[in-house]
């Protein structure tokens, strides 16, 4: 597991990458919520009252390393996501800055 700390505007998140064999678990961290890689659920999420995004890749096949959560675009947001103005279609630093 690789842990690097990702400096936001007003705070610093922490971020994950664990290998999974053929793929890469991948997500940022704040003091509030998360934005991470298409295999978090965040509906599930959600049920912790917990805000969480998962992006897409802005190229390349997969989210790969950290810096593919900042430049992904949010394709999914719970409902505590969205109370925090995160939208589908912004990057995943744009989403971490509300977090």
């Amino acid at each position: 597991m690789e842990k690097v700390t990702v400096h936001l505007s007003h705070k610093v998140a922490n971020g994950y990458v664990i290998p999974l064999g053929p793929a890469n678990l991948v997500a940022i961290i704040t003091d509030v919520g998360l934005v991470g890689c298409g295999a978090f659920d965040v509906a599930a999420l959600d049920s912790f009252s917990y805000p969480a995004a998962k992006v897409r890749p802005a190229i390349g096949p997969s989210i790969v390393n950290t810096n593919d959560i900042l430049t992904g675009i949010v394709k999914e947001t719970n409902r505590g996501a969205m109370g925090r103005g995160i939208i589908n279609g912004m990057t995943g630093k744009q989403a971490l800055e509300l977090l």
